[in-house]
């Protein structure tokens, strides 16, 4: 099939449209749909994409009806009796996943993936600029908007690709990497799963996949198994021990250094561009993957200190000595756990609050405790309704089941989601984090300005 055309079901999301960039560069044709507009799609439309906003069958451009040289991709997310996938279908055309076309260029390129339930953005992301930054350079598909290039996408000539290798829907599954990092295994997507023994075993089968002649470098202490070809090299890294892991580590200042400890070679003074205690691990894992592939001592530490972060992964809105707002897009319990432990690492002594909006039904309904649990470290929890995504509600599931099990001496309330602005209008902060991966973070723009405002 020679592709001139792509069209996307569901281009605006964050791992959707760094495909429609791949594919815009190479000169084609790039339509699509998505429910909602957003930032993201306007910069995709100002990028040339030809995006629309209600499923009609008549917006799709000609170019994309010929069904010879156009390639439909669409996202999971997108439901079966969808019009404008159902034409694709009933007509013939060839379609995929993102995961599969992700797949095809691990076939092509090394592909350095960065799998797990929590921190594979951040890790990969690490990773990609280290590599861009080297001698080596890379591609890039990657899950969120990399502060230092401004996009979730990088376009080069190298041999090497940087994929985030997401497990929803078993996505991963079409992937053949040549290194793989995994970060960890907590049970998540159980509405796709079912039960915590198949999550699990999706990892597993995930580790199949590693190409003979790569690596696998998995965090220690999960709970998986691993199936590796012959010749499959296997590692593991954490915080303080594994064959990868952190040494002399300082906290001061407002900022981080470590020394890098590997059976490669060790790198002294590594210093963390983005001071946050949760990313030294994820900075382990990421050298660790950017050193198997060939990069420099000297390319390591060039490439954690001018690391900026991710979008919405502990983003710094305002940093000063007497207000700290934060946008973070943890939505499991372990990823608010962590999150809300480095917050309070930072700030000890002073008032942490979080506004959150929980993500999905089933997470809900699967996780309240452990979601009050992980809360239960900030000093006040402001909780929205729960943001539905591809669900419909579940019959006594709502926020009010996290609320309900915030340990005692936690100051809460439940808001709407629609108050949350008038909220802040009315209240001091010292810290305050937006966590979730819903849409509270749109407010985020509105609610730094109301802080500066008032202070």
């Amino acid at each position: 099939m020679e592709i001139k055309a792509v069209y996307f079901v569901g281009a605006g999301g964050i791992g959707m449209s760094a495909l429609v960039r791949y594919f815009l560069s190479r000169g084609m044709v790039v339509a699509g749909y998505d429910k909602t507009p957003s930032t993201l799609t306007r910069q995709l439309e100002q990028e040339g994409a030809l995006l629309h906003y209600e499923e009609d069958v008549e917006a799709i451009p000609e170019a994309c009806r010929q069904r010879e040289t156009c390639l439909v991709i669409y996202t999971p997310a997108i439901p079966a009796d969808h019009k404008e996938l159902q034409y694709f279908r009933q007509h013939g055309f060839e379609i995929q996943k993102r995961a599969q076309v992700l797949g095809r260029l691990t076939c092509q390129h090394k592909g350095l993936c960065v799998a797990g339930t929590h921190g594979k953005t951040t890790t990969s992301t690490m990773c990609a600029h280290i590599m861009h930054e080297s001698h080596l350079d890379c591609n890039a598909f990657l899950g969120g908007i990399s502060k230092n290039y401004g996009t979730n996408y990088i376009l080069s000539p190298s041999d090497f690709v940087v994929i985030e290798a997401d497990e929803f829907d078993r996505s991963f599954h079409w992937l053949r990497p040549w290194v793989s990092v995994i970060t960890a295994t907590d049970a998540d997507h159980l509405d796709i799963y079912g039960t915590k023994e198949a999550y699990l075993e999706s990892f597993r089968h995930y580790t199949t996949l590693i190409q003979p002649g790569g690596a696998l470098i998995v965090h220690r202490g999960l709970e998986m198994q691993e199936s590796l070809a012959d010749g499959v090299r296997r590692y593991d890294y954490a915080l303080s021990e594994g064959d990868f892991h952190a040494e002399n580590v300082k906290i001061e200042n407002g900022e981080i250094s470590f020394d890098f400890v590997s059976p490669i070679e060790s790198v002294a003074a590594v210093e963390l561009g983005q001071p946050v205690p949760i990313n030294i691990e994820n900075a382990i894992a990421a050298m660790a993957m950017a050193q198997l592939a060939g990069c420099t001592a000297e390319e390591l530490r060039r490439g954690m200190k001018t690391y900026q972060g991710v979008e919405r992964r502990f983003d710094f809105k305002i940093k000063t000595d007497r207000l700290v707002l934060l946008s973070d897009y943890a939505h499991h319990p372990k990823e608010i756990y962590h999150s809300a432990r480095s917050i309070r690492e930072l700030y000890r002594d002073r008032k942490i609050t979080a506004i959150f909006q929980p993500h999905l039904y089933t997470r809900t309904r699967d996780f309240y405790m452990e979601f009050a649990e992980a809360l239960s470290q900030l000093d006040e929890v402001v909780l929205t309704e729960i943001y539905p995504a591809r669900e419909a509600p579940i019959e006594g599931v709502s926020s009010k089941l996290i609320y309900d099990n915030l340990k005692p001496g936690v100051e809460k309330q439940l808001i709407n989601k629609t108050d949350v602005l008038s909220f802040v209008k009315s209240r001091s902060f010292d810290v305050l984090i937006i966590l979730g991966a819903g849409d509270l973070d749109n407010y985020v723009p509105q609610i730094a300005e109301i802080l500066k405002d008032k202070s």
